[in-house]
């Protein structure tokens, strides 16, 4: 028999709201089956699960707000029997309380002071249908209540909308006029773009408060791959051109396939070392934010592959459909500022990971090339590491070792 709980979907997450169910009792789930979706500080998250069998009982209800590890539901394995006694449903986490529910006291205006006017309401704009960015559970209550996705509003991550817009859309009653104050007493919720700047906040406090960092830089010519990548995307459609962060990702999972200190986590007091590279690709949400889901088995990927991968992760991450074995089964990150910005940049680690490669935007400077001085486009790359498990010479392996692998696109 096992237990289904609340996952950790991070260092620093403590609780989830269920928002749907991917399964039912009956249903045989298998290792990586995706069971339900849960929102968290980092939007809408499917989570899997880790057994096989059938499910006998779902054991939360959907709304709930649960903490790490509470059940969500129990699955027998094969031949197994329902216990005599069901686990008991878990609790919610507690609402932090509200305030009194005595009217403010009102004051009078003066000269100087206007009764406060309510916020207007966003106006949805309409947008192509297979534009909307929405949760799997947005989705499915759209199509029960038939609402129109492209005229929500979303306020979720990147504007991407979620299940309460949906009934929210349903509900919401036509605006009054009037010059009424909002009672004092009335909670604000957060929006979801603060709920991640929280969550980052506390990610990379605990990162600088706890790793102790050190910082490896190097200035690389990249004037080779910049044209193989021309050549490689003369005869392609725009939709299937290689970008040279497909590159960037490529050197950085093989250099971390040889210098293992680089790559892992860092848990219980020890480094533990990863034999296959689960590259970390730093997504910048519309609107704010980031995450940084992995392309898993990255060592063993071609070019195109890692480039299908990349694409297929920016998607799912802006529009909130990210699994959770994708926050937290990173075992390095690459952070690339793209053709324009800062010439270099040192990031901080996302722990448990032991390093992060930061890239500067692309820059062209004068460079020797045997006894000449020839312009080239070159780029700084920055490894940020973990001095408890990695020293200097080792990172400055692991950037010798991008250096050689960009210096030799067609191998990568």
């Amino acid at each position: 028999m096992g237990i289904f709980s609340m996952p950790s979907l991070g260092a620093d997450m403590e609780d989830g709201t269920l928002v749907e169910w991917m399964i039912k009792p009956g249903d045989t789930v298998k290792r990586g089956d995706v069971a339900a979706v849960v929102e968290t500080q980092k939007g809408a998250i499917e989570i899997e699960v880790f057994e096989e069998g059938t499910v006998h009982q779902l054991t939360a209800e959907l709304g709930q707000k649960l903490p790490v590890g509470a059940p969500l539901a129990l699955i027998l394995g094969q031949g197994e029997a329902a216990p005599d006694t069901p686990p008991a449903p878990p609790e919610p986490v507690p609402a932090p309380p509200s305030a009194p529910s005595s009217p403010a006291p009102t004051v009078e205006p003066t000269v100087a002071e206007a009764p406060p006017r309510p916020a207007a309401a966003p106006t949805p704009v309409a947008r192509p249908p297979q534009d909307v960015a929405a949760s799997p559970a947005a989705r499915r209550r759209a199509a029960e209540l038939g609402v129109d996705l492209a005229t929500v509003a979303g306020t979720g991550l990147g504007g991407a909308i979620q299940l309460a817009d949906v009934e929210g859309a349903v509900g919401a009653a036509p605006a009054k006029t009037g010059t009424a104050a909002v009672p004092a007493h009335e909670a604000v919720k957060p929006s979801p773009m603060a709920e991640m700047r929280k969550a980052i906040a506390a990610a990379m406090s605990r990162s600088k408060r706890e790793i102790p960092h050190f910082y490896v830089s190097q200035t690389i010519d990249l004037t080779p791959a910049a044209q193989w990548l021309e050549a490689a995307n003369a005869d392609r459609r725009p939709s299937e051109r290689l970008l040279m962060g497909a590159l960037f990702v490529r050197a950085s999972a093989l250099a971390a396939a040889r210098i293992k200190a680089v790559n892992g986590h860092y848990t219980n007091d020890a480094h533990v070392s990863s034999d296959t590279v689960h590259a970390g690709v730093a997504v910048a949400l519309r609107g704010g934010g980031l995450v940084a889901p992995p392309v898993f088995d990255a060592q063993d990927k071609t070019v195109d592959e890692t480039m299908a991968a990349m694409r297929d992760l920016v998607t799912r991450a802006r529009a909130g459909r990210l699994r959770g074995s994708e926050l937290t089964m990173g075992t390095i990150t690459i952070s690339a500022l793209g053709d324009t910005g800062a010439e270099a940049m040192s990031g901080v680690i996302f722990p448990p990971q032991v390093a992060l490669v930061g890239i500067g935007a692309p820059q062209k400077r004068p460079w020797v090339t045997g006894d000449r001085v020839v312009p080239r486009k070159t780029v700084t790359v920055t490894l940020s590491v973990d001095h408890r498990v990695c020293d200097g010479r080792q990172a400055a392996r692991f950037l010798a070792a991008f250096d050689d692998l960009m210096q030799s696109p067609e191998a990568l």
